[in-house]
């Protein structure tokens, strides 16, 4: 184990007990449910954008617990507060309040730019707020006359039974059906289908602005505006779930904004707490917020003191540190070198949540089989050499590092990654010869 650790990071390891990552991992797969797999690496503290595993090994992080370490790690403004509030008042339940959460729900209706009469609800997870939408969306009924909620093909909205009904992806749907009925899914930006289904019957449409865990896919220019004409003249809800592009992932506070749109909910999670777990869904304008209430929803943990106060110490270092235009610079960055690459053959998103699709070493599409797992490889070989990355596809590469990530942190990945297709294409040539 390094030898370079914090006094507080040595507290932990004095609890837990130091060990080598094999036999951590070792332990791991005695103790733990396996739904995971295997982890790739054991890791033990992080400072800024970087991590260290339990062998001393430093890594790049370029997907930030995906899109949820905003700040990076160990950010000591959110630590500090998270501290404070700890030592002051950890946990309260929702039979009372606190002024963290009253304050954090206040800022959330402003950086929305939520109409009056939007409302807050706070859970712990990005599929728990869309557990809250969806059942949102059940409560725009009509008296038993609309019984559908709309979804689109690719989408992903969570694991829990409600917001897997809306996720798209059948290995993720299968094992678990029968789901919560009445969800329809439509192609992915086909209008024409969306308008075929969103009608009189219909409770809700439910979309992502970019689908992330569909390889980072925005959606087509002009869909948002002419879905929420859609569902406007049909009585549906326009949900849009903004867990992993919210809190400016894209560099601005939503993906939506700037659209013009203005939906009647957004769910919010990942980013929001800095890397503490916390969810929100905001609701907009009184119709909207009134379909729940009292009773009808809640959580034990939501809007606890110390999850607000490390989202309202993350919203404000965003704010005061102008990461949003720190965001759109280096995303923009990145993206044009990605595109000058040989090896890259499509480059998607926007700020920091980038997608790029992958040839063979120097643009070679012929190097490797077209059903290899290419992008599978490189995040191994990615790993070996110190950056974390993520592949949602064969073919695709996800970066979705901390917004404080800097140019020059962002061109030693850039610099690596044409040896780092080369390195993967051998590796899946020695493993399959043919």
């Amino acid at each position: 184990m390094s030898t370079s650790q914090t006094p507080e990071a040595r507290q932990v390891a004095e609890l837990v007990g130091a060990s080598t990552g094999e036999a951590w991992l070792a332990r791991y797969s005695d103790s733990l449910m396996g739904v995971f797999g295997t982890p790739q690496r054991v890791l033990v503290r992080g400072q800024g954008c970087y991590v260290w595993d339990a062998d001393g090994k430093q890594y790049l992080d370029l997907l930030g617990g995906i899109a949820v370490n905003a700040l990076g790690h160990a950010h000591p403004f959110v630590t500090s507060v998270i501290s404070s509030q700890l030592a002051t008042l950890g946990h309260v339940s929702n039979f009372f309040t606190s002024p963290t959460q009253v304050a954090l729900a206040e800022k959330l209706l402003e950086i929305t730019h939520a109409p009056a009469g939007s409302k807050v609800f706070f859970a712990n997870s990005g599929t728990e707020a869309n557990e809250a939408a969806f059942k949102l969306a059940r409560r725009n009924g009509d008296g038993g006359r609309r019984t559908k909620i709309v979804a689109l093909e690719g989408a992903f909205h969570g694991r829990t039974m409600g917001a897997l009904a809306l996720t798209a992806k059948k290995a993720y749907r299968e094992p678990f059906a029968p789901l919560p009925g009445g969800v329809v899914h439509v192609p992915f930006g086909d209008l024409d289908a969306l308008r075929a289904e969103v009608d009189e019957t219909t409770q809700a449409l439910f979309l992502e602005p970019i689908q992330g865990e569909a390889g980072v896919v925005p959606l087509p220019e002009g869909y948002l505006a002419e879905a929420r004409r859609i569902t406007r003249e049909a009585g549906a809800l326009l949900i849009v779930d903004e867990v992993q592009t919210g809190i400016g992932r894209t560099g601005s506070w939503l993906a939506i904004d700037g659209s013009g749109v203005v939906p009647d909910a957004v769910s919010l999670a990942k980013g929001l707490g800095g890397g503490f777990p916390i969810g929100a869904l905001v609701t907009f304008g009184p119709e909207n917020s009134a379909l729940l209430s009292a009773g009808q929803h809640g959580t034990t943990f939501g809007g606890n003191p110390v999850a607000t106060a490390a989202a309202l110490a993350t919203l404000h270092t965003i704010e005061s540190q102008g990461l949003l235009g720190h965001v759109r610079s280096v995303g923009e960055h990145i993206a044009a070198a990605l595109e000058r690459l040989p090896e890259v053959t499509e480059v998607r998103g926007r700020g920091l949540l980038v997608g790029f699709d992958l040839a063979g070493p120097g643009g070679d599409a012929t190097a490797v089989a077209d059903d290899a797992n290419l992008a599978g490889a490189v995040v191994n070989a990615a790993l070996s050499a110190g950056f974390i990355v993520n592949a949602p596809g064969p073919r695709t590469i996800r970066l979705a590092p901390p917004l404080i990530l800097t140019v020059e942190q962002a061109d030693t990945f850039l610099a690596a990654l044409p040896g780092l297709v080369e390195a993967a294409a051998a590796a899946l040539k020695q493993k399959d010869p043919s």
